[in-house]
């Protein structure tokens, strides 16, 4: 069926859209196959489906054709489109980070929930405005921990860390795109290594450290997805061959970066709580929690430093 070389409907061009993914064996290829399009033409689902017989232009109709070839050859469909959503917010998102997922999410909420509680302890009002507070995000990829940790807590004051300078690029952008660029402060370091000499003022004494660092051992390469395996960046997807040694450093560093009751917040891989866990002793961390995610994986692991 040569698609280009005739009239395109919508109903047309989706179809065979959803045929081609489903033939190689993407997941969700009917959902990957109305978001290529919606990115195509610039409309919405329902235009979709209340207009299926409208006649697509031959331009669009190859441009979305290529696009789905992309998808099939494994191309994430976040990085054909260049967004995805997080916390109820669009970022813009390229090869040079991650793709948020929503078992992340799970820290912003273990974050609101932990820094809530400290609140009702210490005898204040209940009404979380962050006004005060320093945060830092470590190995914030597109900015999406960040920028929805500013959504939430417009007093705060966030400090933003990635190794990659072209990841932190994109999460600028998302700030701005967002309205937070004042907010938060981007710093290319190694996790906190060096912090001090790369900040652009006074290194701060921190109220919170919240982190997705990267959990997938080497190991595991084969059985990763093509999507994630071929595409994501490899700098914050691997955290060494088990995939859990860069606990250890981002564990010591939060101790002596976090203010007395001050909270860490650790996004984990499935099977690292074994390893990770035992690091928060009882010489300086207390009130050490695990959150599940959905599937009944432990996701986040908290404390308070003594």
């Amino acid at each position: 069926m040569n698609l280009v070389s005739q009239e395109k409907s919508v109903r047309a061009l989706l179809k065979f859209g959803i045929t081609q993914l489903r033939e190689a064996h993407v997941p969700s290829f009917t959902l990957a196959a109305e978001l290529l399009l919606l990115h195509v033409f610039g409309r919405d689902r329902t235009w979709i489906y209340a207009h299926p017989e409208e006649i697509i232009s031959a331009g669009d109709a190859a441009r979305y054709l290529a696009l789905i070839a992309r998808r099939a050859a494994g191309e994430p469909t976040q990085y054909l489109t260049s967004k995805q959503e997080f916390w109820g917010l669009e970022f813009e998102v390229t090869p040079d980070v991650l793709i948020p997922r929503p078992e992340t999410e799970h820290l912003i909420e273990v974050a609101l929930d932990r820094l809530a509680v400290r609140e009702l302890r210490a005898g204040r009002r209940q009404t979380l405005s962050g006004e005060g507070l320093k945060i830092a995000d470590v190995g914030t990829g597109s900015g999406c921990i960040a920028v929805s940790l500013a959504k939430d807590l417009p007093g705060a004051m966030i400090f933003a860390t990635d190794i990659s300078p072209k990841a932190l690029a994109v999460a600028r952008r998302n700030a701005a795109r967002h309205g937070f660029s004042d907010r938060i402060q981007f710093v290319e370091c190694d996790l906190l290594n060096d912090f001090d000499q790369v900040a652009s003022h006074e290194s701060p004494s921190f109220d919170l450290i919240v982190s997705n660092p990267p959990y997938v051992g080497r190991r595991e390469t084969a059985t990763l997805p093509r999507e994630v395996r071929e595409h994501e960046p490899e700098v914050a997807l691997y955290g060494g061959e088990e995939g859990y040694e860069l606990y250890a450093a981002l564990i010591a560093q939060s101790a002596r970066r976090l203010k007395p009751g001050g909270i860490l917040i650790l996004e984990l891989g499935h099977d690292s709580l074994s390893a990770v866990k035992p690091l928060l002793d009882a010489a300086h961390w207390t009130n050490v929690g695990v959150t599940k995610d959905l599937a009944g994986i432990p996701r986040v692991l908290a404390a308070e430093k003594l």
